[in-house]
């Protein structure tokens, strides 16, 4: 699927780096009340892979644009995702105790607490967004436009609906399991990959390749999420193995089972490969590269 001259590892940790170094700043000296404070950057600086942001910066340094410009947008949108994964959480959706080997937010503080660690961190995100230096201001309200829709009503907001409709549904089709992640997953992915193309002033034939490379990366993604939840190792995922199960969740090893999973798995990455097959350079190498690794870590 890709050369590999690039240790996607190596990189990966040191985007996460990077953007940790800017989310440590994200409250600093902002008189805000200490509890919701604490409560934001206790999820916020749990640790993480930080992928969202990684896309985001490496798609846009190969248009181009340097880290230094781009990181802030960048971090703004692991705010995002981690306000998710606080609402995600709570009793009302998903119910888990556990995050990233961690009690979770509503668990460590209370439920009112996490709620509003959530709401404080996806608004601040869009503060940190609009707020970026050094790109031309409709590159920027483009891309902020595109994280609000990725992570809205039509995108994850929408996604988590769905999901909690499928959860305990019997014979769910794979094309409704698929919508489902397109949304709550997918969407997300794609528009962290489509900001970075964006606030670097790509061409519009430059965003489609961009875009296909996020939707199959995103598929990848959660086939191989969905398989570690059966087949993961409980101390690397923070959290116990079959919580899926446990919860009546619908997905890709219960629809399809593990191998064909896996196949599909290898297909989606391998397709996500062949959208940006003419990306040339470092940048080109860790973006394929990392479509092999997210299904590496389930096969």
């Amino acid at each position: 699927m890709t050369e590999q001259r690039v240790d996607i590892k190596k990189t990966l940790k040191n985007y996460s780096t990077t953007v940790e170094k800017e989310l440590e700043k994200c409250f600093a000296d902002r008189g805000i009340e200490p509890r919701l404070k604490d409560a934001m950057e206790y999820s916020l600086l749990a640790g993480g892979k930080r992928m969202r942001p990684a896309l985001c910066l490496s798609i846009a340094a190969h248009y181009g644009l340097d880290f230094d410009v781009t990181v802030p947008f960048a971090a703004a949108i692991e705010l995002i995702h981690t306000y998710s994964l606080i609402h995600d959480d709570l009793p009302a959706m998903d119910n888990d105790d556990l995050r990233r080997g961690k009690p979770s937010n509503h668990k460590k503080f209370d439920e009112a607490t996490a709620i509003l660690a959530g709401d404080g961190l996806l608004t601040e995100a869009f503060s940190m967004m609009l707020n970026v230096q050094g790109v031309p201001a409709e590159r920027v309200l483009q891309a902020a436009s595109v994280l609000a829709y990725g992570a809205g009503p039509n995108g994850m907001v929408g996604g988590q609906v769905v999901d909690m409709e499928l959860t305990g549904k019997l014979d769910v089709a794979l094309g409704e399991l698929q919508h489902m992640h397109a949304l709550k997953t997918g969407a997300l992915i794609v528009a962290s990959c489509l900001s970075g193309a964006i606030l670097a002033g790509a061409k519009d034939e430059e965003l489609a390749k961009v875009i296909d490379y996020g939707k199959h990366l995103g598929i990848a993604f959660q086939i191989a999420d969905d398989m570690l939840d059966v087949i993961g190792d409980e101390k690397e995922l923070g959290k116990p193995v079959g919580s899926d199960e446990a919860q009546g969740k619908n997905t890709y090893p219960s629809l399809i089972g593990i191998d064909e999973s896996r196949n599909l798995a290898i297909q989606m990455a391998s397709s996500a490969c062949l959208a940006i097959k003419d990306f040339a350079g470092a940048q080109g190498e860790f973006l394929r590269g990392l479509a092999a690794y997210v299904v590496q870590r389930a096969c």
